[in-house]
């Protein structure tokens, strides 16, 4: 028995859908994850890039579960000594609702160069308009 490896020529990668309205972040963060790196496929290779493209709808609207709306804090360092900066959820979510989804999705993906490229097939966008109708994506429940 032989096992199958995955090759760049072998790959077609499909586009999916996802609304985001009233989605919980982590939950729907797990999921896009596996889909971008491809573990929801058959040929999956720990060590080549063959996952499908997301683009993902309506980011403003997502929740968390409990208190953190409130209580959640981002971090970020400068480079300079002592510049540790801070941001609740709320206000970067009201801000710039793309980050906080591209920062869970980031955070569970491998490091490095194939957790990069593997990062570049997800597209966010805050509202229900997206740039892709010509890619046909489908729409995928979560």
């Amino acid at each position: 028995m032989k096992t199958y490896m995955a090759k760049k020529e072998d790959l077609q990668r499909k586009w999916y859908l996802i609304d985001g309205t009233n989605q919980v972040l982590g939950r729907m963060a797990t999921n896009i994850a596996k889909i971008l790196r491809g573990k929801n496929k058959v040929i999956f290779t720990p060590y080549v890039d063959t996952g499908d493209h997301v683009v993902i709808i309506n980011a403003k609207k997502i929740t968390l579960k409990g208190k953190k709306e409130e209580q959640k804090i981002y971090y970020h360092h400068t480079g300079y000594p002592g510049h540790l900066k801070s941001v609740q959820y709320d206000k970067l979510l009201a801000r710039f609702p793309e980050r906080v989804i591209r920062l869970a999705v980031k955070r569970m993906l491998p490091k490095g160069v194939l957790g990069r490229q593997m990062l570049r097939k997800l597209e966010i966008y805050p509202n229900n308009t997206h740039p892709h109708q010509a890619q046909q994506p489908e729409a995928l429940e979560i």
